[in-house]
């Protein structure tokens, strides 16, 4: 029986000390999980991207890259405009859905929407169903269509309000990122005047975030050097579509992951 006791006592030991083990493991997980730093295979990002792998695929692939083509300037100010009062992972989940409502974001094409179609998309459930924004997105369709006649292009008029080239921020952390800047205020004051809705100075701030008017990734995210166009430095901004494709070619961006120093 001292044989058979001993040996008992060993395999209880056993296991007592592997479900410690195991407890403490979880534990561990658990706090790391809690943290909330964005590192996924030691890749640094913005603190608010988070583990969402939505959020993550828009951060390293189109945050912060500059946009010359009026057709996604429009959509990012319809989408910005949707999310006022919401948060922006609601609008980016909503996106096909606002893509298929807005006519793959034809200004010319949404400038049309009579009433009818209107009254139509505060019915559809995949889309933001708030009737002021609704209008706005229709009433901003037909202001853009004028400001593309004016400059001929929207990106010819927006970019001018940083001088055509993106303002490289340094911040270190994402708390010291402000929600606007004067030239945010100078942006929305002139949208308001002429007719645009749903373009206040913080919406616009966040508006020119997405489209890379300003680079505010944090310093030791990886992107922040990757948005950066080299060839920005040395000449003009694009003068034609063609131009600023080659300019400013997504794939110079996408799937570069350089690990910080």
């Amino acid at each position: 029986m001292g044989e058979y006791s001993v040996l008992y006592e060993s395999t209880a030991s056993f296991a007592s000390r592997t479900e410690s083990w195991h407890s403490g493991l979880a534990r561990t997980i658990r706090f790391v999980r809690s943290l909330g730093v964005a590192r996924s295979s030691r890749i640094v990002r913005c603190a608010w991207v988070g583990a969402d792998a939505l959020a993550i695929r828009y951060h390293d692939e189109e945050w912060g890259v500059p946009v010359w083509d009026d057709r996604r300037l429009f959509e990012f100010l319809v989408l910005e405009g949707a999310q006022a009062g919401l948060s922006w992972m609601t609008i980016l989940r909503k996106r096909d859905n606002y893509r298929a409502a807005f006519a793959g974001f034809d200004p010319q094409r949404v400038a049309r929407y009579s009433r009818v179609r209107i009254e139509a998309l505060l019915r559809d459930p995949g889309i933001v169903r708030n009737r002021l924004k609704v209008e706005a997105a229709v009433a901003n369709a037909r202001a853009f269509l004028e400001v593309q006649e004016e400059f001929g292009r929207f990106a010819d008029y927006q970019w001018r309000f940083v001088d055509g080239r993106p303002v490289q921020n340094r911040w270190r952390r994402i708390q010291d990122v402000p929600p606007r800047s004067s030239a945010s205020d100078a942006f929305s004051k002139d949208l308001r005047a002429r007719g645009f809705r749903f373009v206040g100075s913080t919406i616009m701030y966040a508006h020119m975030q997405a489209v890379g008017m300003v680079n505010d990734h944090v310093v030791s995210c990886f992107r922040h050097e990757a948005v950066r166009p080299t060839r920005l430095r040395s000449r003009r901004p694009p003068s034609s579509p063609s131009e600023a494709h080659a300019f400013v070619d997504s794939s110079q961006f996408r799937g570069k992951r350089r690990r910080p120093p």
